[in-house]
């Protein structure tokens, strides 16, 4: 079939073209140099004979929905939108690489690589869905490069809201990627749809092919769609490919969507949790809270998981759902030594000014997702204590929990690991993954107006097998 010729590259107010970079049904892809602040940007511009009401209000939710999403590191950054001249709109878009989509075909891409990238690019999913979209196009060429190696998920050309999503509007698809029921059009698209094609998309970086496609043989849309809607998930092929991956992108291209993990986090733990059994550091899935900007404390209840000291050690979330609070992050924190308390028996006016602000400084850090050390003044008047931590193990996770003894608007607990840092939350659930046979002993105390409360008994257990 011929390709078409590409589109003229449009005039732009502080903008000067350089070359073309790609093109596609509906626009083409240019590479721009910004004026001020001068840098190269890849610009998006739709096709003229394309440009309907329509094919408009496409792209303008494509620009409002990567706008809004785009802060996330995994997700492609959109740093303006508008129309040109000649009535074509565009998107002034981070100029990344698209190498990935031609690697994983050429070239056999290391387990520990494509496990980065799945755990990375699912936590951008995973907070799409939490702001009500879809993407509904995951697949490799979806996924690009930063000039630092860093995966984003872009195209949010075919996107819709959860609440819409019912509506079973006509959209486009790519086959290969696509879960069963919405090849057979039981649904435009759904959270667990879009599980389906986040393990496939990683089933493709690790084979070298999608899931269903036959190397040498027929590949037609209908012998795809035939062999994903009917045919099991054949092997992947590798013998550095652990069965426990191999089980786990199994289940989550299950055709029957309640049999897959129901979450593009709940798949993202398991895949945490097969870096932990390989022995690599598990790769951290940002998530975005609820309300970040203006919290005093971040709620990490999602799960926080801390790392125990050893090196080969790191975070894993076990498959099984626990209560959780709504709308919180997954962190991945190592214990990086011992941290500092500020106490004392004389202390001035001035001091707990001092340690006002610096619980507060230490609150807002936490809030973005860091880790600080604590400094509080001691003094337990009327601030509640924590009892009866219990402690479970699951392998090597070690899980604390105890009940809330009353927090207040603004009150934290203070997670005192023995031996390690501190680490304030409002989560009454605390995750460490250590290797096995580790001791871990923590204490828990609630922090309220920069006082810290009496501490609880300490609490110790060891990692499985």
């Amino acid at each position: 079939m011929a390709r078409r010729r590409p589109s003229e590259p449009p005039i732009l107010p502080g903008f000067t073209h350089i070359r073309m970079l790609g093109s596609g049904g509906f626009a083409d892809v240019f590479l721009y140099e910004q004026n001020m602040p001068r840098r190269h940007v890849a610009v998006k511009v739709m096709l003229a004979d394309v440009v309907t009401d329509n094919v408009r209000q496409m792209f303008q939710v494509e620009a409002n929905l990567m706008a809004q999403l785009s802060a996330h590191p995994s997700i492609l950054t959109v740093y303006q939108a508008s129309i040109s001249a000649d009535g074509r709109p565009y998107l002034v878009m981070e100029l990344c690489s698209a190498q990935l989509a031609d690697r994983y075909r050429k070239e056999r891409l290391p387990v520990a690589e494509v496990l980065r990238i799945a755990v990375q690019i699912g936590g951008a999913i995973e907070t799409a869905h939490r702001a009500g979209v879809l993407h509904r196009d995951i697949k490799p060429s979806n996924i690009l490069t930063t000039a630092y190696g860093h995966p984003v998920l872009s195209d949010f050309g075919i996107a819709a809201t959860l609440s819409a999503a019912t509506d079973h509007d006509t959209v486009g698809m790519s086959i290969p990627w696509s879960a069963p029921e919405v090849l057979l059009d039981h649904t435009p698209g759904t959270v667990t749809s879009e599980v389906w094609s986040l393990a496939a998309t990683t089933y493709s970086l690790l084979a070298g092919r999608s899931p269903f496609e036959i190397a040498d043989g027929p590949n037609t849309s209908d012998e795809l769609i035939a062999r994903i809607t009917k045919a099991r998930v054949p092997a992947i092929g590798r013998d550095d490919v652990p069965d426990a991956l191999e089980a786990v992108l199994r289940r989550a291209m299950s055709r029957d969507p309640s049999k897959r993990q129901q979450s593009a986090m709940e798949l993202v733990r398991e895949l945490q949790r097969i870096e932990l059994e390989m022995g690599l550091v598990p790769t951290q899935a940002d998530v975005s809270v609820d309300d970040w900007a203006l919290a005093t404390v971040s709620d990490p209840g999602d799960r926080t998981i801390v790392r125990a000291v050893t090196p080969t050690a790191a975070s894993g979330r076990p498959a099984r759902r626990r209560r959780r609070a709504a709308g919180a992050a997954t962190a991945v924190v190592e214990v990086s030594g011992s941290s500092t308390a500020g106490r004392g028996s004389r202390r001035t006016a001035r001091s707990r000014v001092i340690a006002g602000v610096l619980i507060a400084v230490s609150l807002a850090v936490i809030g973005l997702g860091a880790v600080a050390t604590v400094l509080a003044l001691q003094g337990d008047e009327g601030i509640p204590r924590v009892t009866g931590i219990e402690a479970a193990r699951d392998g090597s996770t070690i899980v604390f929990q105890w009940a809330d003894p009353g927090l207040l608007d603004g009150d934290a607990f203070q997670v005192q690991i023995a031996g390690g840092e501190q680490r304030l939350q409002r989560a009454t659930e605390f995750v460490v993954a250590a290797v096995p046979g580790d001791r871990v002993c923590i204490t828990v105390q609630v922090v309220r107006e920069g006082r810290v409360g009496s501490p609880s008994g300490e609490k110790c257990a060891e990692a499985g097998e």
